[in-house]
Order: C-alpha cells, then structure tokens, then sequence
C-alpha cells in the first residue's frame, strides 16, 4: 500500500527536467586547453633554437652574424619570435581539435538530412522513429531531440498538467538540453578570438623592438650605413608579416567555426521548434 509521502516522491521524480543524458561518442574536444599552449611553447622555443638558430643560416656559422637565408632572417628577430611561432602553432592545433570536436557534434549523418529525417517522423507522430534516427545519428542535436522525446513521453503521459503546463515542460527540457551542450561547441574558440588581435600587436611589439636595436646600432657607429640600415629593417618587419600571418589564419579559422556552429544551432532550433510544435497541434 503506497503512503502520501511515496506518491508525492514518485510525483517529483516524474516532474523533473529531463537533460540530456546521452553524450556524443568520439571526440569531444580538449577541456584544458593550457596543456596545447604549454607544447606548443615548447615546439617553438625548440623550432626557434635549432632550427632557425642553425649555424648554416649565418655568415661564419655565428648567430651574431649576417643572415644567409630567410630561416636566419627570422631568428634575427629576438625572442618576441617564439612568442609568435607558439601562436600560429596553437592556431594549428586548436584548428585540430575544434574540427574534430564539431565533427562528433555534428554527428554521421549531413545535418540537413537529420532533420528532414526527423521532421518526417515527427510529422508521422512516430516517436520511435525520431529515436532511432537519434542514435543512428550521434552528435549534439541528436542528444538534445533525444532528450525532448524522453520529455515528450513523460508528458503525454501526465494527466495531472494542462496542456499548456506540458508544452513549457517540453520547451524547458528543449532549453536545457541546449545549454548542456553548447559549451562544448564554443570550447577553445575565445582563445582563437585572443590570438586575432594578440597576434598582430605581438607583431608589431617585435618589430619595433628591431627598429629601435637598428637605429641605436647605427647611432652607435657614428655612421649612416644604409646597407646595415635596411638589414635592420628587414629583420625587423619580419615580425610584422609573422604576426599578420599569424592573425590572419586565427580570423579564418575562428569565422569557419562560428559558421558551423551557427549551422548546427538553426538545425538545432528547426527540429526542437518542430518537436514542440507537434506535440502542441495533437494534443
């Protein structure tokens, strides 16, 4: 025999938002993203040393020398160097990991075809169906429908709400499920927004750095040696074409991936819109 208190428990249990419990298999991006800056520090304090700082890029094997080559021309540059290197190189492995990471979110499938998939089974009323096209699927729209589905049930089941009550339950559960999973997408992607500006002033920051060492050389000698002058200059505004290399690849990278994101959010508000929709005109 149930008592009061089982009942009001079972009630609550039943009332409770349903998240989304599913989560996508696969990758899923790199929480600590500290951990790529830190190799990738390391790659280019090695890369900046052995290989731009080879003896065979300088006149005499001496790295005070003059610069033979391009290789040699950029390690002229000074220690700002490195600290450009290690932003393209995190550009490339945030690039990586973000790829991936959109890759399992947006599941096996094209997302398009997901959602007419989904909106032709919803519009057959056949709960079922949208299920099994979610774990055919994978990926965040898939466990956030899935999860509403799970919600839509529990719902249409409840004869102690209004109707009105049961479509705020089922857009509520829409919502969270939405918000469990949009952190994932935007993982990492302030670091790339960072690196856009940081990159260039980095640039900038070195180059005037070179300019100031030219000219006290040149002050220094007494002299207006226009050959040391521009070899100055020259290594000088390398920095300036890292940087802006650098900036440039984090704004395409950074706008490809706000794109995508933005993709798989409409999917995502079509199909959720569709689910509440549904469930609002059959019932």
């Amino acid at each position: 025999m149930e008592t009061k208190e089982t009942k009001a428990t079972v009630n609550n249990v039943s009332k409770k938002p349903v998240a989304a419990k599913k989560k996508s298999q696969g990758f899923t991006g790199i929480k600590s993203a500290w951990i790529i800056l830190v190799i990738c520090l390391v790659l280019a304090i090695v890369v900046y040393q052995f290989v731009l700082g080879s003896p065979s890029n300088f006149a005499g094997g001496d790295r005070s020398g003059k610069a033979l080559n391009m290789l040699g021309t950029v390690y002229k540059g000074g220690f700002v160097v490195p600290i450009i290197w290690t932003m393209l190189f995190a550009d490339l492995a945030l690039t990586f990991e973000r790829f991936l990471a959109l890759k399992t979110a947006f599941g096996k499938m094209s997302l398009d075809k997901f959602v007419k998939q989904t909106k032709d089974c919803l519009q057959k009323n056949d709960l079922d169906g949208v299920l099994k096209v979610c774990d055919k699927q994978g990926g965040s729209v898939a466990n956030v429908i899935n999860a509403t589905i799970v919600k839509y049930r529990e719902v249409e089941a409840d004869n102690t709400l209004t109707k009105e009550q049961k479509v705020l339950s089922l857009q509520k559960t829409l919502d969270e499920a939405t918000a469990l999973e949009m952190p994932t997408l935007q993982m990492n992607l302030p670091i790339l927004a960072v690196i856009v500006t940081l990159g260039v002033l980095t640039g900038l920051f070195g180059t005037v750095l070179g300019m100031i060492r030219s000219f006290s050389a040149l002050s220094a000698g007494g002299g207006g040696d226009s050959a040391a002058l521009s070899q100055g200059i020259s290594e000088a505004l390398v920095n300036t074409a890292s940087g802006i290399a650098t900036s440039a690849l984090a704004v395409i990278f950074y706008n490809y991936f706000t794109n995508r994101i933005d993709h798989l959010t409409y999917g995502l508000d079509e199909v959720g819109f569709t689910v509440v929709a549904t469930f609002n005109a059959t019932h």
